[in-house]
């Protein structure tokens, strides 16, 4: 198909040329199919018979993988919405169910924005954010359109009131008067139903959301409370209100990223196939206490964080080496490789030594999996000449042809491969290089070997984070006697940690726990 228009491949598809005549006047989200039925890009549209149509005009300009998704298409299907609101959570729902490969090669992580909502609180705030992390609040998305998220949660927030930040003693009342934010008299369950209602709504069931909110009216009036019925009623108009709102219009970003990491690292490896999983492992720990390691996932190059997982190690010690052989042990364990499935390529945080702990690991079970590691400070690609189960003809001819930015040197049997010659880090997991400029070919590999690591690293660190904060909470407070579970919670929600109850006065610490309690805390500091 190469080099012919646009126009000519699409007129070869009489059947899809008519099924576009019936395209809808009203918001939704449209699936692209290739000709096995394979749904290969998923958007979203404000009026769909003007979006989808975009696609196959001549007068259009398409860059190169544009044009390429457009000669895949073989039929379209569309499914309408009632607002462009739930068009945008529809389609944030179905790209990660699907997890089509031209949404994967439309976006990059720096797009990616999800909601936040700390439903452990008395009263939760909803936020957004591009990096969830392991802090027990609940994550909704990726989105991939920032402007039409925040304002589809402005128009909700009438609906469902929410705070968007901690509510301290002193909050102004206003955006209470405004019905903002809850009612702090109607009392921190009532707001935790509204919150629930609110996420129902952003994972899509926008009509059950609607039948619970008519029986809610209708129960209130039959009961006489008829405030609570309007109260009620208000919000039916509200919701039915967005079908008239412009969230995001009907102009969608069509230039394709030209980020071709995974078929460059496909080609450098000479892997059999592109990697569509890779999985990535690191330590943490403090001097071999609370010893902890993640598994991070990457699907289509895209981190897949419900794929993630974390582990305590068995042998708490300072070794590193006989952690990671432990991890690999546990992660390919029969149940765990059928549970969770074959990676395509493994990634180690480490040097030669953590990689050969791995790649025995693997050799034990009998698994040819690609593995490689990554050194910490320089960013260096480490690989067994034999073990890492990859081919490394095409590495030694990189030897040979000194291209610029490229190293390849051959220590014993493992081969250190630099892809960033004329950069550095200014220190151990930097988010960037830089020092110097790179002329790699492979500088698209490189960003993505660090989103990998970076992300490995932020887990396991997370994670060991929150255990620490657990073994020091008990350490001390698990000491004083007559000191309980419910206690001591109250005490660092209220002081945020030891230190903080160590600090307090005892007047302080009597406001929350009691004179005879407090006198016997500040006793034990």
């Amino acid at each position: 198909m190469k080099g012919i228009p646009i126009a000519i491949m699409i007129r070869m598809n009489k059947v899809l040329d008519e099924k576009l005549k019936t395209l809808p006047l009203s918001p939704g989200v449209y699936f692209h199919k290739s000709k096995t039925g394979e749904i290969i890009y998923i958007g979203k549209a404000a009026v769909l018979k003007n979006r989808v149509r975009q696609y196959f005009q001549n007068s259009r300009s398409h860059d190169t993988k544009t044009m390429a998704l457009v000669s895949e298409i073989s039929d379209t299907d569309w499914v309408e919405t009632g607002s462009e609101v739930d068009a945008l959570f529809l389609e944030s729902e179905m790209v990660k169910r699907y997890k089509p490969r031209y949404n994967i090669l439309l976006r990059d992580d720096k797009s990616q924005l999800f909601v936040r909502i700390n439903t452990d609180s008395e009263w939760p705030h909803v936020s957004f954010t591009r990096n969830p992390a392991d802090d027990r609040a609940e994550y909704f998305g990726p989105f991939y359109n920032g402007v039409a998220l925040r304002k589809a949660l402005r128009y909700l927030r009438r609906i469902f009131p929410y705070y968007t930040r901690e509510p301290g003693k002193n909050a102004s009342k206003l955006d209470e008067d405004l019905g903002l934010v809850p009612s702090r008299a109607d009392g921190s369950d009532a707001y935790h139903a509204s919150l629930k209602k609110l996420i129902s709504y952003v994972k899509g069931n926008r009509t059950t959301i609607l039948k619970e909110i008519e029986n809610d009216m209708k129960q209130a009036a039959l009961t006489h409370q008829f405030e609570l019925a309007a109260n009620f009623r208000n919000k039916l108009r509200a919701l039915h209100e967005l079908q008239r709102r412009v969230t995001f219009g009907d102009q969608e970003f069509l230039d394709i990223s030209k980020d071709k990491a995974l078929s460059d690292l496909t080609n450098l490896m000479k892997l059999p196939t592109q990697p569509s999983r890779i999985e990535a492992f690191d330590i943490s720990h403090q001097g071999g206490k609370d010893v902890v390691a993640s598994m991070v996932v990457f699907t289509n190059g895209v981190s897949d964080r419900a794929e993630y997982r974390k582990f305590k190690l068995l042998r708490q010690t300072n070794d590193d080496v006989g952690n990671m052989r432990e991890i690999i042990t546990r992660r390919f364990s029969s149940r765990n490789l059928k549970s969770w499935g074959r990676p395509g390529l493994i990634v180690i945080d480490g040097g030669k030594s953590q990689l050969k702990a791995a790649t025995e690991v693997l050799k034990g079970y009998d698994l040819t999996i690609p593995c490689l590691s990554i050194a910490k400070r320089e960013e260096e690609i480490i690989l067994h000449q034999t073990q890492s189960n990859i081919d490394t003809e095409k590495l030694t001819s990189l030897q040979k042809q000194l291209i610029p930015g490229v190293s390849v040197i051959q220590e014993g049997e493992y081969f250190i491969v630099n892809l960033h010659v004329g950069q550095r880090n200014a220190s151990a997991h930097s988010k960037n290089l830089g020092y110097g400029t790179s002329l790699s070919p492979y500088d698209d590999v490189v960003k993505l070997f660090q989103r990998i690591r970076d992300e490995a690293h932020r887990f396991a660190v997370s994670y060991h984070t929150v255990l620490k904060r657990a073994t020091s909470t008990r350490s001390i407070l698990d000491t004083i006697p007559g000191i309980g579970p419910v206690t001591r919670r109250a005490l660092i929600k209220k002081f945020g940690s030891v230190s903080g109850i160590e600090k307090a006065s005892q007047a302080e610490l009597q406001n929350v726990v009691g004179r005879k309690k407090a006198k016997l805390i500040k006793n034990n500091f």
